[in-house]
């Protein structure tokens, strides 16, 4: 079963929401709304979230993503749709009962660190247990071993004000750990950081869920901290969300130009992997080696191959081996098995421009919906009240 489910979420503020979510489900749109002095932050939106997943959010100031974040925990309620934790429907639940999920099974990690500052970083770093009512030994217990987990073993008896930005991060990040919660939700957590503590705090988080399989998610407006973090990643515009898929989807087969313009700055030779890309085993069989030789089964392909890489291998890995030899990579899975091959003129083509959905390989993902509007990229009003970031504009003419 899914952890998180999200179905047919709405939130509109202003007058008549109710009518203006019926308007949106018969064609409305969200400028025609906004000059009736509505509001449509989150439009239709749908995704689940599997156990142990990153589900990332992403898109610019206004694009929804805050106010969508702020319904999966009951901050904000939804004007229409659900959304199921585990099953359970908090859109449901009594305030007396989403307090209880959100003090156990909920966690939240905000952009701003919110400590306190007359706690040590061990009493901010076990706030939440406190809230749950746990003896103080025990809080303390579980406590330092968050902050152990965290990377701020011996900084327990310190204040708020002694440590570095990225250190009260990670404290914040140890508070929501520490409650052992189900489910992570982060809010920018990240963006306050100087780029250098931010990779740093990336390369935490990625470590962490490799030993705690935590479920998350993760909202920002920077697309390769995305593209780093996410195991799916869902990209916002104007309420909506227009594409879900994992980073290899979003660059190899974009859903609309929106997506594709906002994607082509990302470096794909360090996002993209060879199974993303690779073709079948087929496709090699017929082709000769340098001296000759006809590739007429897997084996012959294995033999020849200038190297041998799994599913998961960057595309960058793969460079060498392209360049000193006319014959595939060869592709293979755990028990060393053949399932795909990366020629030469593939990994060159897919480093230009995005492929169309004929040319994507095999279960990359193809959303049916396509917010047919220009390609640009453009700042958008601060609707959902995220603070007005000022990411900056991309244009498909950039």
């Amino acid at each position: 079963m899914s952890r998180l489910q999200a179905e047919h979420l709405y939130k509109v503020f202003g007058r008549r929401p109710t009518d203006a979510v019926e308007k949106l489900r018969h064609g409305a749109d969200r400028e025609e709304l906004r000059a009736e002095g509505t509001t449509a932050a989150v439009i239709d939106a749908s995704f689940t979230v599997e156990p142990g997943q990153i589900f990332v959010v992403m898109g610019l100031s206004g694009s929804g993503k805050s106010t969508l974040l702020r319904m999966l925990n009951g901050l904000s309620d939804p004007t229409a749709g659900q959304v199921l934790f585990d099953g359970q429907d908090l859109t449901k639940l009594s305030a007396r009962e989403l307090r209880e999920v959100r003090s156990k099974k909920i966690s939240m990690v905000f952009q701003h660190f919110a400590l306190f500052p007359h706690r040590s970083v061990l009493e901010n770093a076990a706030y939440g247990l406190e809230v749950q009512g746990l003896p103080r030994a025990e809080r303390e217990k579980r406590a330092l071993e968050a902050l152990e987990l965290a990377g701020l073993k011996g900084w327990e008896k310190s204040w708020p004000d002694e440590l570095s930005g990225g250190m009260q991060q990670r404290v914040g990040l140890a508070r929501a750990l520490a409650t052992d919660a189900d489910l992570l939700l982060m809010d920018e957590s990240f963006s306050a950081l100087d780029p250098l503590i931010r990779r740093d705090m990336q390369d935490q988080l990625l470590e962490l869920q490799k030993r705690l399989k935590k479920t998350i998610v993760f909202i920002t407006h920077d697309l390769n901290e995305a593209m780093r973090l996410g195991d799916q990643i869902a990209v916002m515009r104007d309420g909506r969300i227009v594409q879900i898929g994992s980073a290899e989807d979003i660059l190899v087969t974009p859903a609309n130009d929106y997506v594709a313009a906002f994607t082509q700055d990302v470096d794909r030779s360090r996002v993209l992997t060879a199974g993303a890309i690779m073709a079948d085993p087929d496709t090699a069989y017929g082709t000769r080696t340098p001296d000759g030789k006809e590739l007429k089964t897997a084996k012959d392909v294995l033999a020849a191959a200038p190297a041998t890489v799994t599913e998961s291998t960057p595309i960058i890995e793969l460079f060498t081996p392209c360049s000193t030899s006319g014959v595939a990579v060869a592709v293979v899975d755990d028990d060393g098995e053949l399932i795909g091959v990366v020629p030469r003129a593939r990994l060159l083509a897919v480093l230009g421009e995005p492929m169309t959905p004929e040319d994507a390989p095999a279960g990359a993902v193809i959303p049916a919906q396509d917010i047919s509007k220009d390609a640009g990229v453009e700042q958008d009003d601060d609707a959902e009240g995220d603070g007005g970031k000022n990411v900056g504009k991309v244009s498909s003419g950039a």
